[in-house]
């Protein structure tokens, strides 16, 4: 699955694939269906950017839990974060599931690149099914806005919980801030762009988890979740993406790539101004394109909740 990060929810966006494959998301109205696998250049740009939020965040897993034996990343996409949690956890093993083959082909090409092939091997396999097909308990889950894709979120992360070995733990992100790259006033169309943005695509958001097979209704307290399934919630932390202007050529290219997803796929309920501004935006021909601002930047929070299993 690709690991998200608009809200949670939007695959630049954030990285890896975890539910069932085809309800993984796109953004027109009529449908919640993507190809994450036709997205792997985009997952892995957007996943190695974020790179450094990550690799914050699991090294302040690893002072609450030094040496894993086992590191599962549930919804592990193209194993850009599987293998950052490898050098990590210079100790463990790590697997990656994932329900998206072709991605997991990329993860264990990245692992042989990185030299930690010889601890690392992948699972195909759809994270409503927790991750039963792992061959042994895990020390470390890591899920990384890959539940919100399975329906029943809920019975997803008591699978992970049966996953677990005692005294295990679960790193789950969700939630944090949608991404913004603009800022209120472009001195084009109308300001306030990237909220109206937002909110059409939380609207998105909403019909896309109602259309889930066998989709729950579930409230987003995931501290409560945790210990609704079993675990001690120990800690809640967000870290922050921060790519200030001007950017960097890579750090633009994403942000021209997910703002062309948000136009070609939310236009439907967008205003034909604000749909205006948007194709001017990524146009590279227009002196006012992202292409070309010097006010362009890459903001963002993603954050981690973390339950450990009782002894």
């Amino acid at each position: 699955m690709a690991q998200d990060h608009d809200h949670g929810h939007d695959p630049a966006h954030h990285q890896g694939t975890a539910g069932a494959p085809a309800h993984h998301h796109a953004h027109g109205r009529g449908h919640t269906h993507v190809d994450f696998a036709e997205m792997l250049p985009l997952l892995v740009l957007e996943a190695e950017l974020f790179s450094p939020a990550y690799t914050e965040a699991a090294r302040w897993l690893r002072e609450q839990r030094p040496e894993p034996g086992l590191v599962v990343d549930a919804g592990s996409g193209p194993g850009v974060i599987s293998c950052l949690l490898a050098e990590t956890f210079p100790g463990a093993r790590v697997v990656a599931v994932d329900g998206a083959e072709p991605l997991l082909a990329e993860a264990r090409a990245r692992a042989t690149r990185f030299g930690v092939a010889d601890r690392f091997s992948t699972v195909e396999a759809e994270l409503q099914d927790g991750i039963a097909d792992v061959e042994y308990p895990a020390d470390l889950v890591w899920a990384s806005r890959s539940l919100h894709h399975v329906g029943d979120q809920r019975a997803a992360l008591a699978g992970f919980v049966r996953g677990l070995a005692p005294g295990g733990t679960l790193a789950l992100l969700e939630g944090g801030l949608p991404t913004r790259f603009l800022p209120r006033d472009i001195g084009i169309g109308r300001p306030g762009l990237q909220a109206r943005v937002d909110a059409v695509h939380d609207e998105w958001f909403t019909r896309m988890r109602e259309e889930l097979p066998g989709a729950v209704s579930e409230t987003e307290d995931w501290p409560a979740l945790l210990t609704a399934v079993g675990l001690r919630h120990t800690a809640t932390r967000t870290f922050l993406v921060d790519l200030p202007a001007p950017l960097p050529d890579e750090a633009r290219a994403f942000a021209v790539a997910s703002l062309t997803r948000r136009r070609d796929g939310l236009a439907e309920g967008l205003t034909t101004e604000d749909i205006a501004t948007l194709d001017r935006l990524l146009d590279p021909d227009d002196k006012a394109s992202v292409h070309h601002r010097t006010d362009t930047f890459v903001l963002t929070a993603m954050t981690m909740h973390v339950g450990v299993k009782p002894e």
